[in-house]
């Protein structure tokens, strides 16, 4: 486990009591974070989580955006894994958060930030060798509006997806929409396989903007592998052939079951080797 983090160009050891009680992403939820991977000393997909970054930072309407760009963000997590020893491999989560007073209201749209890094023993995307058991949350439905397709620190809806994932024992728990139609799983976005045809849903849909989302979406493009984004209905997991999830961190992790339903993992696999081979 590492010892450091980065809070706002300072170093800090990781369990130093440095947030203030007027804090907005404590008290409000008032930011947004990206999860990030390096592999080999390499930050994976900079561009991309610019990006959403200035996206989304735009869309909370938090100003300074530009200055977070593709450099920052290689600078910063190669200083952090250097203060670390971390050799090459690591996960990395920044938080921004809007650093003014105020109630709901903010005096201030500027913004402080929190980098924070665990090493990791391989440099692969290795795809899960025991498939994913998973099931569907259904008591609270994610709402579709603006925010929706951003990674904000206001994520109760995946605090209480992840405590029903535990209590029933399973390894990813998939949330629908308002609508009532697939959306995303607590940490991923979501593809399904079904008559040979890849399916995932649309941002309109109101899942996660994922990068891994996005780079998934490129290979198979790249691939001729057809892949639309659409409305899903939830009953399709029990026709699908396959079923898996992506995020930045785990790459590509294919679902073994859903129920009595049993699924393959070939689209998986050789997306998962294109991945790599990236």
């Amino acid at each position: 486990m590492s010892q450091y983090i980065l809070f706002n160009d300072q170093f800090f050891q990781r369990d130093a009591p440095i947030l203030a009680g007027q804090n907005r992403g404590f008290k409000f939820g008032d930011g947004l974070f990206e999860s990030m991977r390096m592999c080999n000393g390499k930050l994976r997909f900079p561009e991309l989580h610019v990006d959403r970054l200035h996206a989304g930072m735009k869309a909370l309407k938090m100003d300074g955006y530009n200055l977070l760009d593709e450099y920052f963000l290689k600078q910063k997590a190669a200083e952090l894994a250097k203060k670390n020893k971390i050799k090459g491999n690591a996960r990395f989560r920044l938080t921004i958060y809007r650093n003014g007073e105020g109630l709901y209201t903010p005096q201030s749209n500027k913004v402080g930030y929190l980098l924070e890094v665990s090493e990791l023993s391989s440099a692969e995307y290795e795809l899960n060798s025991k498939g994913l058991i998973v099931d569907v949350y259904d008591e609270i439905p994610k709402p579709i509006n603006k925010l929706s397709n951003y990674k904000t620190t206001n994520a109760l809806l995946y605090v209480m997806a992840g405590l029903y994932q535990k209590q029933h024992r399973l390894d990813e728990a998939l949330l629908l929409n308002q609508n009532g139609f697939l959306c995303e799983s607590t940490s991923s976005n979501v593809f399904i396989v079904y008559q040979h045809q890849i399916y995932t849903p649309a941002l309109s849909e109101g899942c996660v903007g994922g990068v891994m989302r996005n780079v998934v979406m490129q290979l198979a493009k790249q691939n001729q592998l057809p892949l639309t984004e659409a409305q899903i209905n939830p009953q399709i997991l029990n026709e699908a052939e396959e079923v898996f999830v992506t995020n930045a961190i785990g790459g590509i992790r294919w679902v073994m079951g859903y129920g009595r339903k049993r699924y393959f993992n070939e689209v998986a696999k050789a997306l998962s080797a294109k991945l790599n081979a990236l």
